[in-house]
């Protein structure tokens, strides 16, 4: 059975994630999962960052190690990247997109990661690690919006949410993004968990769907509306 997959918003391995994380665990259907943390996106503190989930997810129970995946030779050395078929949840932290995108695009690491992820493993990503499993993400350093993994397809991502304009930021989807994708706007701190047409907000702040010109809120417990 294909495993879940887990958008975070932000912030990961903070103080209120810990019952999020520890759902995502659970989705994986092992009270101790494997957690491989893979911080390429964090280009200037991947080493932080790897060590910052490793010591996150070993509290809650998890038995966890890194992948110091940092470079395209990495992605395309199925010896380097051999860790991910044994992990439980693969989670991807934040940072740059961009860099995150060039690293995996139709590399032999992605195509081993889906093909573990339709065998059970719950991929997670955060921020710049969500935005990339969408359809569409947008590019913060040049503007505008390039394709992105479409691990999840018809979506786009929408990262540290929290306190964000609704209105404003339907008009702004609505004028300068692609149409045609539902908009994930995910704060910090919160994720959809489940797969396309099943998700659920999990965590500790809410999720917002736009649609058009329609946007909805939904909270901790709340299952989205099927379909995408």
């Amino acid at each position: 059975m294909p495993g879940e997959i887990a958008l975070v918003g932000g912030d990961e391995f903070r103080i209120g994630c810990e019952e999020m994380d520890r759902e995502i665990m659970l989705a994986s259907g092992q009270l101790s999962a494997k957690v491989l943390v893979v911080p390429t996106a964090a280009v200037t503190g991947s080493v932080k960052a790897a060590n910052d989930g490793m010591t996150h997810f070993n509290a809650l129970g998890g038995e966890s190690s890194h992948l110091m995946l940092l470079e395209r030779e990495h992605a395309e050395d199925p010896d380097f990247f051999a860790p991910v078929t044994e992990a439980d949840v693969v989670y991807f932290t934040g940072g740059s997109p961009e860099v995150l995108l060039k690293t995996l695009k139709d590399s032999q690491f992605f195509q081993t990661l889906l093909d573990s992820n339709n065998n059970g493993t719950v991929l997670a990503g955060s921020s710049a690690g969500a935005m990339i499993m969408g359809a569409m993400m947008r590019r913060p350093s040049a503007g505008g919006w390039v394709e992105a993994l479409s691990v999840v397809p018809g979506i786009g991502v929408l990262p540290h949410h929290e306190g964000r304009d609704h209105s404003q930021i339907s008009k702004e989807l609505k004028e300068t993004a692609p149409g045609g994708l539902v908009y994930l706007g995910i704060d910090a701190r919160t994720c959809c968990l489940g797969s396309p047409g099943n998700w659920r907000v999990v965590g500790f702040g809410n999720v917002t769907v736009y649609l058009g010109a329609e946007w909805q809120e939904f909270r901790a417990g709340d299952e989205l509306p099927s379909g995408f």
